[in-house]
């Protein structure tokens, strides 16, 4: 004859289930906890060595992850020359996480490709807009003859001219990406050592 259990033999088994998967709730929330720290580590508001002290080491490598996962997530191509300081805050951020001098001189090289990209970005933007003045000029007489009096159009204005600049930043963009997807799988490996 088969044993019938009560309702609460049947919580109790669900509850010790519950128990013993406690572990791992403590670990995701300190992988999320990580994850507000790297936040409030990038927003200039905590001391991420400090605070990696204060965590107890059971759950330490959970909290890391969560740094981790986020400032990887932020390597991205600087749009303009004031990233760089956040570029900047990311690398002490992950050699602080990594703690590998390997990491230090990769991310270095990085931020020096950073540089350049900048550098050949703000050459792009010059020769796109020269390439594209003529066509503007005569984009601008045709409207001043139109309207009766001078015109004036912002190349950002005019959609053909945005067409072609994205093309060619694009371009660009793609020439680095490529760099940047490896430079993070390097940084993964270290990571996972």
């Amino acid at each position: 004859m088969g044993v019938i259990k009560t309702a609460l033999e049947i919580a109790l088994e669900k509850t010790d289930e519950i128990k013993s998967d406690k572990s791992s709730i403590d670990q995701f929330e300190a992988k999320q906890k990580g994850k507000k720290l790297a936040n409030s580590f990038l927003e200039g508001d905590v001391d991420l060595a400090g605070e990696l002290k204060k965590t107890p080491e059971s759950q330490k490598n959970s909290l890391k992850q969560g740094v981790f996962d986020v400032l990887l997530s932020q390597i991205v191509l600087p749009d303009r020359k004031k990233n760089e300081n956040r570029i900047e805050l990311i690398g002490k951020g992950l050699d602080i996480i990594i703690n590998n001098k390997q990491f230090t001189a990769l991310y270095q090289q990085m931020e020096k490709v950073f540089v350049q990209y900048l550098q050949e970005a703000a050459q792009y933007e010059q020769l796109i807009r020269q390439q594209y003045a003529p066509k503007l000029r005569q984009k601008e007489e045709e409207l001043s003859r139109r309207l009766g009096r001078e015109v004036h159009i912002d190349p950002f204005q005019d959609p053909e001219f945005i067409a072609f600049y994205n093309q060619h930043m694009n371009t660009l963009k793609g020439n680095y990406e490529g760099v940047i997807t490896q430079v993070k799988e390097e940084i993964l490996h270290l990571f996972s050592k």
